[in-house]
């Protein structure tokens, strides 16, 4: 299927012989999202800059190999519990679950086989009344330790001339408790354009952000206000200001990966914004999801060969996801991630691209 807004070809095989296809969703202008159903990730994001000039901004792999080859979340879809749940482990209705724990003592991004490691299946591609993407998952009972049988509905659609939609819905037949979220890491600049983020300006809209002990855990105790602190991104700030301060959080982080708790009004609403001086890129979030994790691309070590065989190296790129707070099944305190028989867990989020 090829038309003015949509294009489907063949990207790889899974090792088992499947094809893996790549699906091109157009706006205007060059403005493109590249979808592959492994991960249900977005492969690539082409976004003009000032001078109409379209490049790929999001970091990942030219080839399938890449992505079935390394695990380094980019562009995919995370769950069914995205960020960090202490000590593997959470109680549901009395009884314990023990999940694996990929991430020193704590449970990680849905397990070694989260939803990024699966091939999701292709629902339905059309181009109006607006270019869309369907994708699906069932995550059988028990999987990585989690109860209850999950479909997963994902929908990527254009919404606007340079704007990126992004939907899921999931049911289950059992309890459970469920965090999606997308892990693109953004470089406005480019993907291959080999400069850190620390220059672009970063806002969140959070008065609070979670501290973490030296697991990424959040710490017991209310979220701790931003107020006087390097964690304030109110205003248009410089990510690299205050990087390097000698604070305990950014110690312990290596920079920053924590939760912003955003507001708790209802609905899709603005959750941030990042703009890079050297292109005139903007990018604007808005979500419906009770927090933002900011994340500056601290662990890129220069060990992964990306797009163009560019070492990808710390604060090439960042990642905001929207999703829940984490540890959120153990914490009784923040909102609630349980979903029961009946009802419907959703997340909308969208990505607004402009130049300034």
């Amino acid at each position: 299927m090829t038309s003015e807004r949509i294009d489907r070809a063949p990207f790889g095989k899974m090792p088992e012989g499947a094809v893996v296809e790549r699906i091109t969703l157009r706006g205007a202008g060059g403005f493109a999202a590249n979808i592959i159903p492994f991960g249900a990730a977005i492969q690539s994001l082409l976004v003009p800059d000032r001078n109409g000039h379209c490049d790929d901004i999001v970091l990942g792999h030219d080839d399938f190999d890449g992505y079935l080859g390394q695990r380094k979340y980019f562009g995919a879809t995370v769950g069914r519990y995205a960020n960090r749940i202490a000590g593997a482990r959470f109680t549901l209705d009395g009884a314990p679950y023990n999940l694996e724990a990929n991430n020193g003592p704590n449970a990680l991004h849905g397990g070694a086989q989260g939803f990024d490691r699966k091939l999701w299946q292709i629902v339905e591609v059309s181009e109006a009344p607006e270019p869309m993407l369907v994708l699906s998952h069932l995550s059988p009972d028990g999987d990585q330790g989690y109860p209850g049988n999950l479909t997963v509905r994902l929908v990527y659609r254009i919404t606007g001339p340079a704007e990126l939609s992004l939907s899921m819905e999931a049911a289950t037949d059992r309890p459970t408790i469920v965090n999606l979220t997308n892990h693109s890491f953004f470089n406005l600049d480019g993907a291959r354009a080999g400069t850190p983020i620390l220059d672009q300006r970063l806002t969140i809209a959070a008065d609070h952000f979670l501290a973490v002990d030296a697991t990424a855990i959040p710490l017991l105790g209310p979220p701790r206000s931003v107020d006087g602190t390097s964690f304030d991104f109110r205003k248009p700030t410089v990510i690299g200001e205050r990087i390097r301060k000698n604070e305990e959080q950014l110690r312990l982080g290596r920079g920053y990966d924590h939760n912003y708790c955003l507001s708790s009004e209802r609905g899709v609403r603005f959750a941030a914004r990042v703009e890079a001086p050297r292109s005139g890129r903007v990018m604007e979030l808005f979500t419906d999801q009770p927090g933002v994790q900011f994340y500056s691309g601290n662990f890129l070590d220069g060990n992964t060969a990306g797009k163009g065989e560019l070492l990808y190296r710390q604060s090439d790129a960042l990642c905001l996801e929207p999703h829940a707070w984490p540890d959120s099944p153990n914490r009784p305190d923040f909102p609630s991630v349980r979903l029961d028989p009946g009802q419907t867990y959703r997340h909308t989020s969208v990505y607004r691209f402009s130049v300034a």
